[in-house]
């Protein structure tokens, strides 16, 4: 159950062809940095997820987490894990060296979290959040702030949090009724947050609490929100913690999944009001959490890649291993792998597991331009870019999840329906990945709503434009044509998605959130394909030495997807374009 060997030759590929790491590595941020110098990096940090992290994902699941006067309590083994990975350096790998990070390329330090992710889900959470405030912090907050709080936020020595959601607001932040009054130069808060992903342990020396609330006097809705930092441990005169604030988990969530991860219900007043420092402006706040959750919702799409490969490496396993049933040309019975159907579900999960993974770390690329790239025209590119696809890859990588994990319980049969394998619990773990940060709903809403028809389809245009340049490209090469062609033809529908999106919006309330959900389905399965196939263009185009045995087998992989998984963009284009009057007419009464 704990075997995990990180897919570092896959890794490598798509931060090579997918992400472009040779380009960012041309940016004046990294000068003196190698591609060379990644390989090490990766190697090792493939180590450090195989030997100490995986071997505690199974522990998290079966012990949980548990609060006892206001304490909360995770298993022992998480303390001597985050205690290697904060002395290895690891948290602190794409850090700014002006607050202690080791400033390497943020793409690079997204392979290592995939690492992690892979490894032990549950516990990764409490480090990709504490990274996703950094960058938060460094947009928004006061030189004091910065100065004060992001050094030990960058190591990890201190961790981080994310604190929006209450009883009566989930995904309606407009609901938000926790408050601040203001105290001289800080501000007292008071209120109650639910929903708070790793919102109390040990693990650390002191928590971070980025969270929203409502300055007295503020406007009513989203236009009154503020953001503020409140720390678990107030700060001494030496900038060490000192005296605990006036906050405390009273409860953590008993979850489907990612029981190693305390979610918790976080009390803040129950006193004089736990102290809190205004980050941003006021009445802002909520845009300021936007720099911190969109960086979040990429991440989670990774989450999505690395639930999956784990899965599928799992899966792979048991299908070697199995032995049932014969087969044709063989006289024994046979390991299932052998069994056409069961490499079909193999397929079909490496296949889109992979396409995900060259998804996310395109995107992730952007984040390196956006971040380092001293042309403003090439920020804004950049800029455009990121947010076209965040709510692609957070929607339809974790949406895919699904199937991917499901497919790994399937083909371990009712093994896989026990907790001894540990496929089941790949599939529990997955779940939470479509909910949080946005449900996949929103995330459509605002692909087809902000990101296609708020420019206009510009973007998604553009993107298009590229992407069938890179089909000239296949169809020129033998071995690919056939996957141009079928690339091409997606891109084609997604066109047409686009379109009857943009002709209809205006004509028909309900066309966006009728056809938003399939609309991003169809964007998801047709630039997965094609971030797929233009990386494996790329890898059979470069003149180096190329391992001849993974080419080819990335080859077959792009092949499959194209003809299993990229047919998918039919029905996607259907229903997203079919007339809303078949989801709305009904009467709500009689569904």
């Amino acid at each position: 159950v704990t075997d995990y060997n990180a897919p570092l030759d896959d890794i490598k590929f798509c931060l090579r062809y997918a992400a472009g790491l040779d380009e960012i590595l041309q940016l004046s941020a990294y000068e003196g940095v190698e591609i060379d110098d990644v390989d090490p990096i990766l190697d090792e940090a493939g180590r450090f997820a195989r030997d100490v992290v995986a071997p505690t994902n199974r522990i998290g699941d079966e012990q949980g987490v548990s609060v006892t006067d206001g304490t909360v309590k995770v298993p022992a083994e998480f303390a001597e894990l985050n205690q290697q990975l904060v002395e290895n350096g690891w948290p602190a790998l794409g850090g700014s060296p002006e607050h202690d990070g080791m400033g390497l390329p943020e793409t690079v330090e997204f392979a290592t979290s995939e690492l992690w992710q892979s490894a032990n889900m549950a516990f990764s959470l409490l480090t990709m959040l504490t990274r996703d405030a950094t960058h938060l912090l460094k947009a928004h907050a006061s030189d004091e702030l910065k100065q004060t709080y992001l050094p030990k936020i960058t190591t990890g020595e201190w961790a981080a949090t994310m604190d929006l959601t209450e009883p009566q607001a989930g995904s309606d932040l407009a609901a938000v009724k926790a408050k601040a009054i203001p105290d001289g130069d800080a501000y007292r808060i008071f209120g109650n947050k639910v929903y708070i992903t790793w919102g109390d342990h040990e693990l650390t020396e002191n928590i971070i609490h980025l969270v929203l609330a409502r300055i007295d006097g503020a406007p009513e809705g989203i236009r009154g929100i503020s953001l503020f930092l409140v720390p678990k441990f107030l700060l001494d005169a030496d900038g060490n913690p000192g005296e605990r604030n006036d906050l405390v988990a009273t409860s953590v969530e008993h979850k489907l999944g990612i029981h190693g991860s305390p979610t918790c219900v976080l009390n803040y007043g129950e006193g004089d009001g736990a102290i809190g420092y205004l980050v941003g402006e006021e009445n802002k706040g909520l845009a300021a959490m936007f720099t911190m959750m969109n960086h979040a919702r990429v991440e989670v799409g990774l989450q999505g890649v690395a639930i999956s490969e784990r899965a599928c490496q799992l899966a792979r396993s048991y299908a070697h291993d199995r032995v049932q049933g014969r087969v044709p040309g063989q006289s024994e019975r046979a390991p299932i792998i052998y069994h056409a159907d069961v490499r079909r579900m193999l397929l079909l999960m490496r296949s889109q597991t992979e396409a995900m993974r060259a998804l996310a770390y395109a995107t992730a690329s952007q984040l390196d331009k956006l971040h380092h790239d001293e042309r403003e025209e090439a920020q804004k590119a950049a800029e455009l870019r990121l947010s076209l696809l965040t709510p692609v890859v957070k929607g339809w990588n974790t949406e895919t999840a699904q199937e991917v994990t499901s497919l790994g319980v399937q083909i371990h049969g009712g093994m896989g329906y026990v907790e001894e394998t540990g496929a089941a619990q790949h599939m529990r773990d997955a779940r939470i990945l479509p909910i949080y940060e946005g449900t996949t709903g929103i995330q459509a809403l605002d692909f087809a709503g902000r990101k296609v028809l708020g420019d206009e389809g510009r973007e998604i245009g553009s993107l298009i434009g590229e992407l069938k340049g890179a089909c000239d490209a296949m169809e020129k090469d033998d071995a690919l044509q056939s996957v141009g062609r079928d690339v091409r033809q997606g891109l084609e529908q997604l066109e047409q998605g686009v379109a009857w999106l943009r002709d209809n919006a205006t004509k028909n309330p309900a066309a966006i959130g009728t056809a938003s959900v399939n609309l991003l389905m169809l964007a998801g399965v047709v630039l997965g394909g094609a971030y797929l196939a233009k990386a494996t263009l790329a890898l059979r185009s470069d003149g180096e030495s190329v391992d001849a045995a993974f080419a080819d087998t990335k080859l077959a992989t792009t092949r499959f997807y194209c003809t299993h998984v990229l047919p998918r963009a039919h029905g996607y284009l259907a229903a997203a374009t079919a007339d809303p009057g078949a989801t709305m007419d009904l009467d709500v009464d009689s569904i």
